[in-house]
């Protein structure tokens, strides 16, 4: 039988604030586990939740990159339940009166413009984090996540397979980086992606019954789960067997998913309001500066910089990757007059020693100015192509001043017109065979007298200089 598959996405993104929610707590990611805790994130008797003005900032600002609507007057509601990582047995979080509803994202896949729509997206505290030791046969949990302020974003199921979802994810992860709202990293949990997926009989207008998949730590995980539950819920279906909602984790090394258990829906938590936080007043002209403030989106760049800077849509897809990158770009190409060279040594040279020294994104270890001088001095005539890359290499970490490091090695070109010419005749007097053939007409010698004039010279000449009076002195 002929199956369509239909998914939807709840994304949780923990904010990059440097305190939790609801304390003081740092929420920095890596400290020596539960150093980071309070009696408000550990859920003690009496403590009280004070907001953090900045979660609410942002998630402001990531909802209207998601053109969603924001709620006036958003409140938070209590999530209970009871599970090892929820030190308060209950978790603060929005369903009643979320902070942005509505909304969309549109996304590139191989079929065009697709539009994602989005149905809410509301504040709440992560949990701790259950660490499995099975050689010791024992869980262990670490607090210091508890209280770090999370969105989470639930679309509509407007996906129906594994490139949608990956084209939305990122889309949306790019989109977050923009904004500098999180650093969006899946292997540490910052984002962290639910799948709902349900098959239903191709032309049926119900849905299937869905199910939610969860540990998916990368878009290769992503992508397997998809294919995997899909996979699986089709064999039920074909041999009359029902699909059961429930919560599934998948199992990246064994390549399947295992249920946790039946999916809850929003009665089961027995939501009510939270009785220490009063509602929010957000006011149009407060909404407004957010937006005011709100930066220039991956996709409105790349239009740009195809446009200001002659670049291909390819070019300007890669620069603008990351915000660090394109605004490096930009910075560079400015200095540097030259925003081809900038864009051909930032996409060439730049990510190929990135990716061997695996830098972590958003780093680049020199500065835009030292990369422009080089830019320079190659333009100059003072650096030959191949001279210029082993100065970037030392430049690459360093961010030395490519002159001072190609003063240091002897790079630098002979300038002295006098001096170049008397190397240019002794070459044409040293290979009297290629010189009569280029006075005979083949001109494409001329390439091997410039390398023979570069080679005396250890390459520190400017080859169109040598191109020029070789042609003088060659009569043509």
């Amino acid at each position: 039988m002929n199956y369509e598959t239909t998914i939807g996405l709840e994304v949780h993104v923990e904010l990059a604030t440097k305190t939790k929610i609801f304390c003081a707590c740092s929420a920095a990611f890596g400290a020596k586990p539960n150093t980071q805790t309070c009696p408000v994130c550990t859920g003690q008797p009496g403590a009280l939740p004070v907001l953090n003005r900045r979660v609410v900032e942002l998630a402001t600002a990531m909802g209207l990159a998601l053109h969603s609507k924001i709620t006036a007057r958003p409140r938070f509601d209590r999530k209970n339940y009871f599970y090892p990582d929820n030190p308060q047995n209950y978790q603060i979080s929005q369903l009643y009166a979320p902070l942005c509803t509505g909304g969309y994202l549109d996304v590139q896949t191989d079929e065009g413009e697709k539009r994602v729509r989005i149905h809410e997206m509301h504040m709440e505290e992560d949990a701790g984090k259950l660490i499995h030791m099975e050689e010791e046969d024992r869980t262990v949990i670490d607090l210091n996540r508890a209280g770090v302020p999370l969105i989470e974003i639930v679309t509509e199921p407007d996906m129906k397979n594994a490139e949608e979802v990956t084209a939305f994810l990122e889309t949306l992860r790019h989109r977050i980086l923009y904004l500098q709202a999180s650093d969006c990293k899946l292997n540490e949990g910052s984002m962290r992606v639910d799948v709902n997926l349900s098959l239903h009989e191709a032309g049926a207008k119900e849905l299937g019954t869905r199910t939610e998949m969860k540990n998916l730590n990368s878009f290769r995980a992503i992508r397997r789960a998809i294919a995997s539950e899909e996979a699986r819920q089709a064999e039920l279906l074909s041999k009359g067997e029902r699909v059961i909602q429930e919560t599934r984790r998948w199992d990246d090394v064994k390549e399947e998913s295992v249920s946790m258990r039946g999916k809850e829906n929003a009665q089961d938590y027995r939501y009510f309001p939270e009785p220490d936080l009063p509602p929010l007043l957000l006011d149009q002209e407060w909404i407004e500066s957010v937006r005011s403030s709100l930066p220039e989106f991956r996709e409105e760049k790349i239009l740009r910089f195809q446009k200001e800077y002659d670049l291909s849509l390819y070019d300007a897809g890669v620069l603008c990757a990351e915000k660090s990158m394109a605004d490096f770009f930009e910075e560079t190409a400015a200095l540097s007059k030259n925003p081809k060279k900038a864009a051909n040594w930032l996409m060439g040279e730049t990510l190929r020693l990135k990716r061997e020294q695996n830098l972590p994104e958003g780093e680049i270890p020199f500065s835009p100015e030292h990369l422009a001088k080089l830019i320079r001095l190659a333009e100059e005539g003072k650096l030959n192509s191949s001279l210029a890359k082993e100065v970037f290499l030392i430049m690459f970490g360093s961010d030395r001043d490519p002159e001072e490091i190609a003063q240091e090695k002897g790079f630098l070109a002979t300038a002295d017109e006098d001096s170049l010419r008397e190397t240019v005749k002794e070459v044409i007097e040293e290979n009297p065979v290629p010189v009569e053939q280029y006075r005979s007409g083949t001109k494409k010698v001329l390439g091997f007298l410039i390398g023979q004039t570069m080679k005396k010279l250890g390459g520190r000449a400017d080859p169109a200089m040598i191109s020029r009076l070789l042609t003088e002195e060659l009569g043509n």
